[in-house]
C-alpha cells in the first residue's frame, strides 16, 4: 500500500491519501503513517466508513487503548465508561432525554486531552458521524511552534517550572482555583515545557481551559504570564482549523498540539466517535 501525505496549512496537519481504514494495514504503512503523524502532529484520514472495531483495530496499531476515568468527586461528562469510546455529541436518549455522549454543543475552549492526568494521552482519534449544516470545526495549535514563540527572558524564567493541569467538565471556563475546592477535580502538575518522547522536540504544554497555576508564581504575575502564553498558543500563525466532513478521522498528537471546538447549531444533531491512545510515560 503507498500512501500520499499532502500538507494542509503552514501550521500543522495533514491529509494522508490511499488507505482504507477498514483494512488492515502493513507494518510499512503504519511506520509511513506514523511518521507523518510525528511531523505533521494531526492527520486526516476523508472519506472512510468504519465500525468501531476497525476504529480500534487501527488505533491499536500505534498503541494500547486509552482509559475514561471519573472524577474522584463524581462529575463526568456523560456517556458509558464501559467502553474505551466516548461519543461527543448532541444527542439525547429518545426515552430518558439523557445525552448519550459529552460535551454535547457549544464552543470549547483551547485544550489538551488528559493532560490532568499522571501520564497523559499521547493521541486521540475522533470520527465524525452526524454534522450540523454549519459550524463545529475543530482548530488546532501546534505547541512545538508556540515554544519557539516564546521570548526568550520568558522561557528563561519558566523553565524547570510545572503548572497545575485540572479539569471538572467545562467548556468555556477557567477553575478559579484561589475561590474553589480543587480536592475532588481530576488534577496534575506537568511541566510548562516538555519534550516529546518520540520526536525529541520541545513543546509548550498549556492550554486556556485547563492550566490554572504555575508552581513559585503570586496569583497576579501567573495570571498574568498565563495569558502571555495562551496568546502566543492560539496566535493565528499556529493555528490549523479542520473543516469536517462525513467520514473524516482525524488523529492529533496531545504532546503537541492543543485544541478547540467552534460553535455550531444547537438544534442540530452533532456526533463524533473518540478513542485516546496510552501515553509513553510521565512528561518532562
Amino acid at each position: 500500500m503507498s500512501i500520499t501525505v499532502e500538507p494542509l496549512s503552514n501550521a500543522c496537519g495533514a491529509e494522508i491519501k490511499g488507505v482504507d481504514l477498514r483494512e488492515p494495514i502493513s507494518e510499512a504503512t503504519a511506520r509511513e503513517i506514523e511518521a507523518a503523524f510525528h511531523e505533521h502532529v494531526v492527520v486526516v484520514f476523508r472519506d472512510q466508513d468504519i465500525t468501531e472495531e476497525e476504529q480500534m483495530e487501527f488505533a491499536n496499531t500505534f498503541g494500547g487503548l486509552g482509559e475514561r476515568r471519573r472524577s474522584p468527586n463524581g462529575s463526568s461528562p456523560g456517556g458509558s465508561y464501559d467502553t474505551p469510546f466516548m461519543f461527543v455529541t448532541n444527542i439525547k436518549d429518545e426515552k430518558t432525554g439523557e445525552p448519550i455522549g459529552a460535551f454535547g454543543d457549544g464552543e470549547m475552549w483551547f485544550h489538551h486531552d488528559t493532560s490532568y492526568y499522571e501520564k497523559p494521552h499521547k493521541a486521540t482519534l475522533l470520527y465524525s458521524i452526524t454534522l450540523p449544516s454549519s459550524g463545529g470545526n475543530t482548530c488546532f495549535s501546534n505547541m512545538y511552534k508556540a515554544y519557539d514563540n516564546v521570548p526568550a527572558d520568558l522561557k528563561a524564567k519558566l523553565e524547570g517550572r510545572k503548572i497545575l493541569q485540572i479539569h471538572d467538565y467545562k467548556r468555556r471556563e477557567r477553575i478559579d482555583i484561589y475561590n474553589s475546592d480543587i480536592s475532588g477535580m481530576l488534577q496534575y502538575e506537568q511541566p510548562i515545557f516538555v519534550t516529546h518522547p518520540a520526536t525529541g522536540r520541545k513543546a509548550l504544554y498549556i492550554s486556556r481551559l485547563m492550566s490554572a497555576r504555575i508552581e513559585g508564581l503570586a496569583p497576579d504575575e501567573n495570571e498574568d504570564i498565563l495569558n502571555q502564553l495562551f496568546d502566543i498558543s492560539e496566535d493565528p500563525s499556529v493555528v490549523f482549523e479542520h473543516e469536517w466532513k462525513l467520514g473524516d478521522m482525524v488523529m492529533w498528537d496531545n504532546y503537541a498540539s492543543i485544541h478547540m471546538r467552534r460553535d455550531f447549531p444547537r438544534d442540530e444533531p452533532r456526533l463524533m466517535r473518540r478513542l485516546t491512545l496510552n501515553g509513553y510515560g510521565p512528561l518532562n
